[in-house]
């Protein structure tokens, strides 16, 4: 399993997803208003839309929150101006990351990044310096309880996807970038909306860390995490499961 997905689990059970849930409303606000301004404030026609206000869904997000960010989106309110950047770079252990920001001040982002980069055993590259490694997919997540392994699978396939991945804690379909939104519409007509839809990029292998890498590895996401701008962090890593129960502990 790709480290970035680890890791969530990981702080999930932490409780770290409950002390976050202002950070983690303001990106998905952001994400709202980009999605808006880059297409109609009308989800059913505006794919990217769609997907940010299920992730909002997903997270409990209250619908005046959703709907007033549409609003500052489609310009009915006072509204911002996000630049979408990409940052990459190394961290502890020879980890691939990817950074993805979306900020209204690229000094301020770039500065944060870096600051989290140097001060938690990383490395910030240039753009391209290591997305070679990770391919981009779209990515579309449902809990277990939304349909069993056969029935996810037979919808997947029925819509174009690449690929069913099921476990305890639910099913993970990816496809073709430009298919994302054909095989979302396939199985919200069958499972309804989704806990996440979205383009990700996948590691293409894992790096396994010892515990002394993986805890700097750990500081060094959260560190990322911290900044408003962060919209994602993605990191080619593997952590031990004796080595995660105790950095859980």
């Amino acid at each position: 399993m790709a480290g970035h997905s680890k890791f969530k689990n990981i702080m999930h059970r932490k409780g770290a997803q409950d002390k976050k849930r202002a950070k983690i409303f303001t990106r998905l606000i952001k994400e709202i208003i980009v999605a808006t301004k880059s297409g109609m404030p009308d989800p059913t026609m505006n794919p990217r839309l769609r997907a940010a206000i299920a992730a909002a869904k997903a997270e409990n997000m209250p619908k005046d929150k959703i709907e007033n960010a549409i609003k500052r989106g489609s310009g009915e309110s006072d509204g911002e101006t996000y630049e979408e950047i990409r940052y990459e770079g190394y961290g502890p252990g020879g980890v691939a990351v990817i950074v993805e920001v979306l900020t209204d001040n690229r000094n301020r982002a770039a500065s944060e990044v870096r600051a989290a980069f140097s001060k938690n055993g990383g490395n910030l590259g240039e753009t391209g310096s290591v997305n070679f490694m990770f391919d981009r997919k779209g990515e579309i997540a449902y809990p277990a309880d939304a349909a069993d392994e056969e029935s996810m699978l037979e919808a997947a396939i029925e819509g174009g996807a690449d690929d069913c991945a099921t476990d305890e804690d639910g099913h993970v379909i990816t496809t073709a970038p430009e298919s994302l939104h054909e095989v979302l519409g396939v199985l919200e007509e069958k499972f309804g909306e989704p806990k996440s839809a979205k383009l990700a990029w996948i590691p293409q292998t894992t790096t396994p860390l010892d515990e002394a890498a993986a805890s700097t590895m750990i500081k060094l996401i959260d560190a990322l995490e911290e900044s408003d701008d962060v919209q994602e962090v993605t990191a080619n890593f593997e952590i031990d499961d004796d080595i995660m129960e105790r950095l859980s502990a």
